[in-house]
């Protein structure tokens, strides 16, 4: 779906700082939102964790860097990081370019899977809702 510009594939799950999950498989694939990379700009570091770390839902793992931002990654579920997107060390802006694709962050091997999503923002609605909200608490502070 396309909210005021910005993409947010209907398949995926969000969580409220701005990064996505994909279930494939037995692994959550996580990413940064077409959001997150319009308004931090060209990424230029991201802080990657080590595989057989672990995650939990809602806290920060790595941080990500812009020329004019710097934040903090949250994982949306809880888990163990069973890969990382190493192309990204050669190329940040694939974030940038590719959000939902080839500019994937890391994949988790979730230990509370079911129980987690449901905490997620996916029906189109309330991720509708929650978008627009974001949108203008931004304008306001911007």
């Amino acid at each position: 779906m396309n909210i005021q510009g910005y993409e947010l594939p209907d398949d995926l799950y969000y969580e409220e700082h701005h990064y996505w999950a994909r279930v494939e498989g037995g692994l959550v694939v996580v990413g940064a939102t077409d959001y997150t990379q319009k308004a931090a700009g060209d990424f230029v570091f991201v802080e990657l964790p080590y595989e057989g770390d672990k995650v939990e839902q809602g806290k920060p793992f790595a941080t990500i860097e812009s020329g004019k931002w710097t934040g903090r990654i949250h994982a949306p579920v809880s888990g163990e990081v069973a890969e990382v997107n190493e192309d990204l060390e050669d190329d940040y802006t694939k974030i940038n370019q590719d959000p939902y694709g080839e500019g994937w962050i890391i994949k988790i091997k979730p230990s509370n899977l079911d129980a987690e999503l449901k905490t997620l923002l996916h029906e189109k609605k309330e991720v509708e809702e929650w978008m627009k909200k974001e949108i203008e608490i931004h304008k306001v502070e911007s």
